[in-house]
């Protein structure tokens, strides 16, 4: 039997911590507890709440986040907690009892249209996912319960998740105004359902992925390092608010031409070129006098 071992993750709220694990500890359901009553189902969450500075626990697949009140620090209790933790799982102790009983998290979700005749943004009230995933077909969607799901209604082309929202892409044989309503109330009632939107593992190799771009930012030049800031600072926010995502891909100081990735409501749209040409060629040609000639997309 493979044995638990927890690390700490610091979140960006100083008073929550996120306690990860090498192994799933939940059938891929999230659930918040409030105080030891609220967590009758949760032996684990019971225990944690004897600890007198615990307000809040979250269960997740494969993290436990701990909420605490302002009497003490994290940096001085948190490995305590961490073994605490640790010692529970490893004793083969439940961690869930009844799962009939948590209550469901009500959600909204509203649609947007998007410059892209073929993609809605469907935007939820909560945060979904810590970072960027697109899904083109069903078999990139196995690491992502809801885009696996979307993927089966007939007329979904692809699927992208970011922060709140998902965009997605349909094929012609559909027209939004017939559709829109039941893709929006479909994935309302997954949130809903304390589903993973994504696998935890596929959440870890995004992670790592981004990481590795970070890293690799350093050993740039300097024009690819300006180029990845102004994409990041003027052009993310605005292709974001769309329902798309773009991301630096080469540039080739000889030619002077720069590559880009486009996601989400980004690929394939009718309008993008334009988008591509009067506004970020143009704004980089501007910003990186006689660096810059050229742009050309990439579709995701």
């Amino acid at each position: 039997m493979t044995l638990y071992t927890v690390s700490t993750q610091e979140t960006s709220n100083k008073s929550i911590i996120k306690f990860e694990l090498n192994q799933f500890i939940t059938n891929h359901q999230s659930y918040e507890f409030n105080n030891i009553d609220d967590a009758k189902n949760s032996p684990l969450a019971q225990q944690l709440f004897y600890l007198p500075f615990v307000k809040k626990v979250y269960i997740s697949s494969n993290f436990v986040a701990i909420e605490r009140f302002d009497i003490v620090e994290w940096a001085d209790v948190q490995d305590e907690v961490a073994e605490q933790i640790k010692d529970y799982l490893n004793s083969g102790a439940v961690v869930i009892t009844d799962t009939t009983s948590v209550k469901k998290v009500p959600a909204t979700v509203y649609a947007e249209s998007t410059p892209n005749p073929a993609v809605i943004k469907f935007v939820a009230n909560k945060k979904l996912v810590d970072a960027t995933y697109e899904f083109t077909t069903i078999d990139e969607a196995k690491s992502s319960p809801l885009a696996a799901e979307l993927f089966h209604l007939p007329f979904v082309k692809s699927v992208f998740i970011e922060d709140n929202y998902v965009s997605v892409t349909k094929y012609d044989m559909a027209e939004w105004d017939a559709i829109t309503n039941d893709v929006r109330e479909f994935i309302r009632t997954f949130i809903e359902s304390g589903k993973e939107v994504v696998h935890a593992n596929l959440q870890v190799a995004q992670k790592k992925t981004a990481e590795t771009m970070v890293a690799n930012q350093g050993s740039l030049d300097e024009t690819s390092k300006e180029i990845i800031h102004i994409l990041e600072e003027y052009v993310k926010p605005a292709v974001a608010s769309d329902g798309g995502n773009i991301q630096f891909e080469s540039y080739d100081p000889e030619t002077k031409t720069v590559k880009v990735i486009l996601q989400g409501a980004c690929s394939g749209c009718p309008s993008s070129t334009i988008t591509l040409k009067n506004g970020i060629e143009t704004m980089l040609k501007e910003m990186l006098k006689g660096r810059v000639e050229t742009v050309e997309a990439i579709n995701g």
